[in-house]
């Protein structure tokens, strides 16, 4: 059993720690300390969960019995966070993005290595089966060679966030929506298509707030490829990926990503009349991503295997969040992506 100690319980700590702790049967993971800014916000949720709660992150990296750090807090700080915990000799799961720029992300990246520690970033939707599936058509080549990506993952918590809340400040938000839910999609693009050549990014404002709260991103990839990304937190809460092949397509659908849909192409019947293939629809409700990410975390400390979000993938993905903040600093120019052998 892993012994791991959660720092920051806002909304996405404590699920993190629920996905563990109400599977506690099925779990290789335990959490058995916490840290908070605002403990007494936590002290009846650590009671119930059986948490010791500790005035400092100083205390938890001090503890010899804690084998790993998790961290749900402001991203501003886990370049620090995650720095110290491998000094300590922890090992570290972080909260997407891993940093807010690549460089600081390199260096956390590279702390972890000469360590010999496993740094794991929340890229949750990997474990997923709908993604699963995409992945196996792919290999296969029923999807054929991937032309085109188009992403979209809204919520709506720009309406509820207070203002004074740190995912409300534009300096933890670069880019409007894009590092709250757009790093996702971009994520998977990463994963099938590799890496990106250039970017064009333009944000808007639809909430009153201190930071963008939609964002729209195309990409041009190296291996010929184009993306689109649409994100916000401005409206309703959904997610759609598609994935166009030259076999077929994929289509994942709904908030959950419980729709799936594989549409081969058309084939031309002797008589010569173009049909369409029926589509072959897949269901998975009820997944829960956050367990599977927190398993394969515990897997990759206990068994010594790489985690499976490849750190070389969260690195490229870093330096497109960089090109993504210029392009949007410049009113949506075309920005390249400097770092394309990472």
């Amino acid at each position: 059993m892993i012994r791991a100690a959660i720092v920051g319980l806002g909304r996405w700590g404590r699920a993190l720690v629920n996905a563990v702790t109400d599977k506690a049967n099925e779990s290789e993971l335990r959490f058995v300390l916490a840290m908070t800014r605002t403990p007494a916000n936590a002290t009846a949720f650590c009671r119930d969960k059986q948490i010791n709660l500790v005035d400092s992150y100083d205390e938890i990296l001090r503890d010899p019995d804690i084998d790993a750090v998790v961290l749900a807090t402001p991203h501003s700080q886990h370049q620090g966070q995650a720095l110290a915990a491998i000094a300590a000799k922890k090992h570290v799961f972080v909260e997407k993005p891993l940093t807010l720029d690549l460089s600081s992300a390199r260096a956390v990246a590279a702390a972890a290595e000469k360590a010999g520690l496993i740094v794991a970033v929340g890229f949750t939707r990997r474990f997923h089966p709908s993604i699963a599936e995409l992945r196996k058509r792919f290999a296969d080549g029923r999807l054929g060679a991937i032309m085109a990506m188009v992403a979209q993952h809204t919520t709506s918590t720009a309406q509820f966030i207070a203002p004074d809340n740190w995912r409300a400040a534009a300096d933890e938000a670069p880019a409007g929506a894009f590092t709250a839910v757009g790093v996702h999609a971009l994520d998977h693009m990463i994963e099938f298509v590799g890496r990106v050549r250039n970017v064009r990014c333009v944000t808007a404002r639809h909430y009153r707030g201190r930071s963008d709260d939609t964002t729209t991103v195309m990409m041009e990839f190296v291996a010929g490829a184009t993306g689109l990304i649409f994100c916000s937190v401005a409206t309703a809460t959904n997610f759609a990926f598609t994935a166009y092949g030259t076999q077929g397509l994929v289509e994942i659908a709904r908030a959950d990503l419980s729709f799936f849909r594989y549409a081969p192409i058309s084939k031309a019947a002797p008589s010569g009349v173009v049909t369409a293939p029926p589509d072959e629809i897949l269901q998975f409700s009820g997944f829960d991503m956050l367990h599977a990410e927190m398993t394969a975390f515990a897997h990759a400390i206990r068994k010594g295997r790489s985690y499976p979000v490849p750190i070389t993938d969260v690195l490229h993905g870093m330096a497109v969040l960089d090109a993504v903040v210029e392009s949007a600093k410049r009113g949506g120019t075309i920005v390249a992506v400097s770092d394309l052998c990472r």
